[in-house]
């Protein structure tokens, strides 16, 4: 193909401008490049690891348990005449409840205290005629068999005596027992039975149940694996007791609220429930203003031991991996960012108890972990004191143990 003058005058005057064109562009770019600054390494904020002493405690599900209950029965039979308290009111040891008819077991008491006046009013004379048989019998006055005889009356005698005695004593405790009266303090529920009703004694349905409020027991069930687990613990010197404060528990109610008193660690069973894989622990509770009623569910904060030496590390400071290991990202000593995976035992307020992956000293980096990845150079500030740092979406990561 042969080009003429002319066509090589119009491909230089059409090229030659594009070719300067972007000779004027790169050399632009390359000034822009030159002038642009170098980016500023990214800002975080670091906790510097330091192990302290911590007392680890558990929270378990329990339930209230009265102090102690009597059901009130009646222990002979009758007509109740009338019923002296008031249904939910709280009553004294001793206090009088219901009183049954006593007119057949006054009349029975009666019977049997005049009978014994009888025995005792022949007593004396026999006695006497006992006494004057035997001088008589000496001087030949009367036979041998008449003394036996005399001696008999006098012994026959002396057991009726006995036997009204016994019988007085009787009517008098079912005489009694027609005052119904509480055995314990407490408060009293429902009653089961009004004026005019028939009792019987010993019936199976109680007249009234009397419970026991103040002080009251929370019976929290342990599984025995986190019972032996902190045998070993304790053992091996990984946790130490804390004197007397091991006994010492605390109580949050149903609606979150922390109940005021603390308990005192009364027993723990010595019998597993087979159908659970539990042990019961029994707590003592003061109840004064029986904010804590029988059957309430609870949970209650039982102390396990102190570990002196516990690292604790911010929840925010933890991310998962799609595993849902945890891990946390650390900055060494060329001020680089490098990832660790952690062993975490569990959650003590808004703080995760580590047990390997940190030591003492480590930097953990706690704000601004979305804005770096591992290997890269950061800035480092103290944690708390540059809030510029702090990342709202770094909670995103943070994932519950």
């Amino acid at each position: 193909m042969r080009f003429s003058i002319k066509d090589y005058k119009f491909i230089t005057w059409n090229v030659i401008p594009v070719i300067l064109l972007a000779g004027f562009l790169l050399a632009g770019c390359e000034s822009t490049e030159r002038e642009q600054p170098q980016r500023p390494a990214p800002e975080v904020a670091v906790l510097t690891v330091q192990p302290e002493q911590v007392v680890l405690t558990t929270e378990l599900p329990g339930r209230t348990a009265a102090f102690r209950i009597a059901e009130i029965r009646p222990q002979v039979s009758g007509i109740i005449k009338e019923r002296l308290f008031r249904e939910g009111s709280v009553v004294k040891e001793g206090q009088l409840l219901y009183r049954i008819d006593p007119a057949l077991f006054q009349a029975a008491y009666d019977s049997a205290a005049a009978s014994l006046a009888r025995a005792q009013a022949n007593l004396p004379a026999i006695r006497s005629r006992v006494e004057r048989y035997r001088e008589l019998l000496s001087l030949k006055a009367v036979s041998r068999q008449d003394l036996d005889d005399t001696e008999s009356a006098l012994k026959q005698t002396e057991a009726d005596v006995k036997y009204w005695e016994a019988a007085v004593k009787s009517a008098r405790i079912n005489l009694g027992y027609t005052s119904v009266s509480a055995p314990i303090p407490g408060r009293t529920g429902r009653s089961n039975v009004t004026e005019g009703a028939l009792v019987t004694a010993s019936q199976p349905t109680p007249l009234v149940t009397v419970q026991q409020l103040d002080p009251i027991y929370v019976d929290v069930p342990q599984s025995t694996a986190k019972l032996l687990r902190l045998r070993r613990s304790l053992e091996t010197g990984h946790l130490s007791s804390n004197g007397n404060n091991h006994k010492k528990i605390k109580l949050l109610l149903d609606d979150g609220t922390v109940y005021p008193l603390e308990g005192i660690l009364e027993f723990q069973d010595v019998t597993v429930d087979k159908s659970t894989g539990t042990v019961t622990l029994r707590a003592v509770f003061p109840n004064p203003d029986n904010l804590l009623l029988p059957g309430m569910f609870v949970r209650a904060v039982v102390p396990e031991g102190v570990d002196k030496q516990a690292i604790l590390i911010p929840h925010q400071a933890v991310s998962r991996d799609p595993k849902g290991n945890p891990l946390a990202l650390l900055v060494d000593s060329q001020d680089k960012v490098e990832q660790r995976q952690l062993t975490i035992d569990r959650a003590v307020g808004n703080q995760w108890l580590v047990t390997s992956g940190l030591a003492a000293g480590d930097k953990v980096i706690v704000e601004g972990i979305q804005k770096i990845r591992p290997g890269v150079s950061v800035k480092v500030v103290p944690f708390g004191e540059n809030k510029a740092v702090a990342d709202p979406a770094a909670g995103s990561d943070v994932k519950t143990q």
